[in-house]
């Protein structure tokens, strides 16, 4: 009995022609998507190019070098986080603040894998973001300062804040839903206290160099600025 022939292997189709930003936004999208699967370094260029249906030469047409499209994709993720933690408009400086809080939360547990690839990975070494999780939590910092009404001599204390709410959240994240013992509003209730109690300490501080006289010289003007009003 004659063997049939192998089946012929399907031709990739051509790809549909885009606008130079349509096809921008369109190999970001597959970074995006795959930076859930893998840290960016892992992130193979020959993959993304057939996904959209082109060569890996033409990928180069839209980013250079594969860093640049590595950087890309990093930037891109972590603009997505921030529409992600963004409050809306609506409602008083506190629950603006709570909601801020609990987008966060829900963003780290949806998305736990793919941020601690992003921000505590090793994308430093590879494509040089050093200073990302720096940027972030400094970009989320601004936003709580905006969302609170709150001076820019706030942000170091901010930032710190912003720090330990991650913290907690990949904390919170780990655990399976079931056998969490701290539900979401309770978390988010904690970490706004938190807030509150750091503020309140660096008044604490501040007052007390006031009242010694070490508050006096070219560092006290942040301290002095902590809190609006």
């Amino acid at each position: 009995m004659t063997k049939a022939p192998p089946a012929a292997t399907k031709p990739r189709e051509p790809s549909r022609r885009l606008s130079r930003d349509d096809r921008r936004r369109q190999l970001l999208g597959i970074g995006l998507r795959k930076l859930v699967e893998r840290p960016i370094q892992d992130l193979s260029i020959d993959e993304v190019a057939a996904e959209a249906g082109i060569s890996r030469g033409l990928l180069f047409h839209y980013f250079p070098t594969k860093n640049a499209f590595h950087q890309a994709v990093v930037e891109a993720a972590g603009r997505r986080v921030m529409r992600n933690v963004t409050p809306e408009d609506e409602g008083n400086r506190d629950e603006r603040l709570g909601q801020f809080v609990q987008r966060f939360v829900l963003q780290l547990d949806r998305r736990r894998d793919s941020y601690l690839a992003l921000v505590h990975g090793r994308t430093g070494a590879s494509v040089g973001t050093e200073g990302l999780a720096w940027t972030l939590r400094e970009a989320m910092a601004r936003l709580v300062l905006d969302v609170t009404g709150l001076g820019e001599g706030a942000l170091p204390v901010v930032h710190g804040w912003v720090a330990y709410v991650e913290d907690r959240a990949l904390a919170w994240s780990e655990e399976p839903p079931a056998q969490r013992g701290t539900s979401l509003e309770a978390l988010v209730d904690h970490c706004t206290g938190a807030l509150h109690a750091l503020l309140g300490v660096a008044r604490v501080v501040r007052g007390g160099q006031r009242r010694d006289g070490s508050g006096s010289g070219s560092g006290s003007a942040a301290q002095r600025a902590v809190v609006d009003g």
